[in-house]
């Protein structure tokens, strides 16, 4: 196997509200049209190059007349509007109701139970930052050994300990506790360990956080491609996303690190896929409505672009994509349930529109069609269109 499969997904980096965005409360989200019109014009001149003022009209950014892409949206199919439902539905997984939420808070039965069955009480149980939980409760947490419980816009349950007060390991087997317990209507789509170090005023979250996700309910098109031995390499959080089963991905700091991961794997990959994640648009600026930070990432993404396209070799397709939007113009810090762009390059890509798909798993079958593998649980391949002269 020499052809290789690329998809790279820019974290919430949405094109505008879906057609059922109403149900979401996000009617009007447009994660890319609005920070255009914010910023008075994008300048990305690289995804320009690409095709992508043809995918929608974006204020700064002009339609292509020969693009080297080509270019579409997908429209998301499964219930849901967070990082695990998006990529599991470009793996060919539909859910029909999104992963809870908890703006209020876990529910008084689950933090007892949590608390019974790890030994320590609970402090907070609200939604809230990790930086703001650490400065609120680091000092009752050292004083009392309890866990610092919180939650986010996303269906997570994490757990922050300090490294002094409660070993890494046991702040781990907590989270195992958490993961078994989190069943159905609780399923929470990810336990998030977060260890945490310093003094009062000075508290920092350390590297050794860990994820313990939800497994997907089906097969999906990692398993399918593990099935017939094709190799798999991740970057950024994908293993997590899909609770490390048929892939292993090296996590990054940020995306400047995941960039550098990914010219890593295209060194090392002589076959099969690469599925990479850049969550900093989502994690650092979408989430905190930073217009500015948000609009300074895709430019320094447009300006790493050249090198990657650099790195593909004959038999590559590359696929841009996103998993879900998140606007940072609108007073929400939530995602945003949008449509994602659609940009596919390589060699053998006659550039051409594909239209908007009904779902993101025409993306994933595609990947499979193109690797060789049977797998049309969902999605409409959309591999001879990119293919045909």
């Amino acid at each position: 196997m020499t052809r290789r499969a690329i998809i790279l997904v820019l974290d919430g980096v949405g094109i505008g509200a879906a057609p059922d965005a109403d149900v979401y409360g996000d009617v009007g989200s447009n994660t890319l049209g609005n920070l255009a019109r914010a910023v008075g014009g994008l300048e990305l001149p690289n995804l320009e190059r690409l095709g992508l003022g043809c995918i929608a009209e974006l204020e700064g950014v002009a339609p292509a007349q020969r693009p080297g892409a080509a270019w579409g949206t997908m429209r998301p199919a499964s219930a849901g509007k967070d990082s695990t439902t998006g990529h599991w539905e470009i793996a060919g997984v539909h859910l029909e109701r999104p992963f809870p939420t908890y703006p209020h808070g876990f529910p008084d039965a689950i933090v007892r139970e949590f608390s019974e069955r790890t030994g320590r009480g609970v402090l907070g149980n609200i939604a809230a930052s990790g930086t703001e939980v650490l400065e609120t409760y680091g000092a009752e947490h050292e004083r009392t050994g309890r866990w610092i419980l919180y939650t986010s816009a996303d269906s997570v349950f994490q757990v922050a300990a300090h490294e002094r007060i409660v070993p890494v390991e046991e702040l781990y087997a907590g989270c195992e506790i958490a993961r078994s317990m989190l069943v159905a209507p609780n399923d929470v789509a990810r336990v998030i360990a977060r260890p945490f170090t310093g003094e009062p005023g000075a508290y920092r979250r350390t590297a050794a956080r860990r994820d313990f996700a939800i497994e997907p309910p089906e097969r999906t098109l990692l398993d399918a491609l593990a099935e017939r031995g094709v190799a798999r390499i991740g970057v950024g959080k994908v293993d997590d996303l899909f609770a490390g089963r048929a892939l292993s991905s090296v996590h990054t700091a940020d995306n400047a690190a995941g960039i550098a991961e990914i010219h890593r794997a295209l060194d090392a990959l002589t076959g099969g896929l690469l599925f990479a994640n850049l969550v900093d648009f989502d994690q650092l600026w979408g989430q905190r409505n930073d217009v500015s930070g948000f609009y300074e990432g895709l430019r320094a993404f447009d300006s790493a672009l050249p090198g990657i396209e650099g790195a593909l070799r004959e038999d590559d397709l590359l696929f841009l994509t996103a998993d879900h939007g998140n606007d940072p113009t609108t007073p929400s810090t939530d995602h945003a349930r949008e449509r994602v762009p659609l940009l596919v390059t390589g060699s053998r890509v006659h550039p051409r529109s594909l239209g908007e798909r009904s779902t993101f798993s025409d993306l994933g079958v595609t990947v499979a069609e193109w690797l060789g593998v049977d797998f049309r649980d969902r999605g409409v391949s959309f591999l001879p269109e990119l293919l045909a002269a």
